[in-house]
């Protein structure tokens, strides 16, 4: 109850202005309900029965009593709409908000991080648990409105009569404690429904998104077993949930209908004995009738509480993650030209009892020079490229871009100046264009020159619309050395002064890789270029070589001094060749 409460505050102090208008609605709907059923009290005594007793009304007692009870209608109303409108503004804002906020967290922790959770896991952050955490948000004012109507209604109550008060108040310790049973029911399989949301969406995920592998395989009956399972798992955990639930609702909506019953017999004795009168006890039941929905609608709100504290409990996880190491706590200069990398004594691995993946790197690379790193299949040769980048911090030791810690760079500093290409190109559903700028405000001959550059011009002009062409999910309409070019033309139009390609040519066509690898060479860019190879010709493309072995920094030179002093290298950078 304590957490859930402190969810709420959180909410209310997001989000101020729309609470206090929707507070003010609750509270007109508040006082305009308590006033129908004084009005209705007072127009039982002073036109129903004497109409009764005497046969006779006059006209403008009756007219009076007419304005009245519509003058209450009318403010009922607007408060109710009022009330709604603010509410829904509150919780579709706090939602947008959270969104955001989650988004914007799960871009800036590092790759160390995202690989240690699911897609689903992270999805259901952003979406499902961020609903949970504020579904009891917009009956909130209303809540606030019932808090204000039950002081009057207990001012109303004890005005009238004591005993009649004494009935009544006793359904306020009544739902308190019918609520606090509930909470400690259902926090258990609540919890455990919120994780199976994000498990089914986990598998839902890795199915669509691995399709082409499920059907060439022929994977798909284990598929739907997998995901069957996963949604029968989270059926059982819904069912618990229903279960606590279908126990203690019925509890919550009978408590105001039996307060009622309860006053109709104690009322009827008093009156009997002329301690109130009839008005009186149709005033107070009336009451009661008017404030079912209301208690309902707080008790709807006490019910929730545990899945909106799963939920935050979620998100929270991910707004409270860090990155590794501290980032952004300065701006460098931006020096003209390519850029200087040095690393010292840098190792990295991805866990803390794993073997590391590098192991006491120290290199300089010297700006405007090409430099490609070779190296067998897992000497670490995508470790280091994402390090150079810093989508990943180093273990220990320092990599540095002109002199500054990357570790020490804000994340917007290290992108301007630096570009990565990874050998599997992403590409979004999106035409070529908004693919190579994405979003940013590049002029057309800039794109057009990057394309060019990427050796990608050629193809897109053949595309129906050019530039303007979609190329689908992940560019499922391109071949993968297509989608590799849009890539490389992505990362060519920033002109970035580092620029990493990882294996980034691999799947386009040998004569075309030299076109681009010497276009690159011959262009004026301000780049210092480092590449991760496997085939000869591009190797002997670069300025110098560095040769990784399991970790380790092993040799570096140009490649002809690398061929006639290092057999390793020699058996490694021809063995494409042999293969062939």
């Amino acid at each position: 109850m304590r957490r859930g409460l402190g969810v709420l505050a959180m909410a209310v102090r997001t989000m101020p202005v729309p609470f206090a208008i929707a507070v003010a609605g609750s509270t007109l709907y508040a006082t305009a309900t308590v006033g129908s059923a004084v009005a209705l009290g007072w127009v039982t005594d002073t036109v129903i029965e004497p109409a009764y007793r005497d046969g006779d009304i006059a006209t403008a007692t009756l007219g009076l009593a007419a304005a009245v009870i519509v003058g209450i209608a009318v403010a009922n109303a607007l408060g109710i709409v009022v009330r709604r409108t603010a509410a829904y503004w509150m919780q579709y804002g706090l939602h947008a908000h959270f969104r955001r906020r989650v988004a914007e967290r799960l871009t800036r922790l590092p790759l160390s991080w995202h690989r240690r959770r699911s897609t689903g896991e992270l999805l259901s952050a952003a979406n499902a648990d961020v609903e949970a955490t504020f579904w009891p948000v917009a009956p909130l004012p209303l809540t606030v409105g019932v808090l204000v109507m039950l002081v009057l209604a207990g001012g109303v109550l004890i005005a009238t009569d004591l005993w009649l008060a004494l009935v009544g108040l006793l359904l306020i310790p009544a739902l308190i404690a019918v609520n606090l049973s509930y909470n400690a029911a259902v926090r258990r399989p609540a919890t455990r429904a919120q994780q199976g949301r994000a498990e089914v969406a986990e598998v839902a995920h890795e199915s669509f998104d691995g399709a082409l592998v499920v059907k060439t395989l022929g994977r798909e009956e284990e598929e739907t077993a997998r995901f069957e399972a996963s949604s029968q798992r989270l059926r059982d955990d819904l069912i618990a949930v229903g279960r606590v639930r279908a126990v203690f609702e019925p509890v919550m909506e009978a408590l105001p209908s039996l307060a009622i019953l309860a006053i109709l017999l104690v009322g009827a004795g008093r009156v009997a004995a002329g301690a109130v009168s009839t008005g009186d006890i149709v005033r107070i039941g009336y009451l009661f009738v008017l404030l079912e929905f209301p208690l309902r609608a707080l008790g709807f709100i006490l019910m929730e509480l545990p899945r909106s504290v799963v939920g935050w409990e979620r998100v929270e996880r991910v707004l409270r993650a860090r990155p590794d190491a501290p980032q952004g706590l300065a701006e460098p200069p931006s020096p003209e030209g390519p850029a200087a990398v040095d690393l010292a004594e840098v190792s990295f691995g991805y866990d803390d009892e794993g073997a590391s993946a590098l192991e006491a790197i120290t290199a300089s690379v010297t700006p405007g020079r090409t430099i490609a790193v070779v190296g067998a299949t897992g000497s670490g040769k995508s470790t280091l490229a994402s390090l150079l980048v810093g989508l990943a911090a180093p273990s220990d030791g320092q990599v540095a871009l002109d002199g500054h810690d990357l570790r020490g760079l804000a994340p917007t500093a290290i992108t301007a100046q630096a570009a990565i290409v990874f050998q599997h190109s992403f590409l979004f559903d999106a035409s070529v264009r908004e693919n190579i700028t994405l979003g940013a405000s590049f002029s057309e001959e800039q794109v057009r020159a990057a394309a060019a550059l990427a050796r990608a011009d050629d193809f897109v002009a053949a595309l129906p619309e050019g530039y303007d062409t979609v190329v689908g999910e992940r560019g499922a309409t391109l071949s993968g050395g297509q989608r590799q070019r849009v890539a490389l033309a992505r990362a060519l139009v920033r002109r970035p002064r580092l620029l990493v390609l990882d294996d980034a040519t691999s799947s386009v066509d040998p004569s075309v890789e030299r076109e681009i690898l010497e276009g690159l060479r011959e262009a004026a860019l301000p780049s210092t270029v480092v590449i991760v190879a496997y085939r000869r010709a591009t190797i002997e493309l670069a300025d110098e070589v560095v040769v990784l072995d399991e970790g380790r920094l092993a040799d570096r030179g140009t490649h002809a001094e690398l061929l006639a002093r290092l057999p390793a290298y020699a058996e490694l950078v021809t063995a494409y060749e042999r293969a062939r």
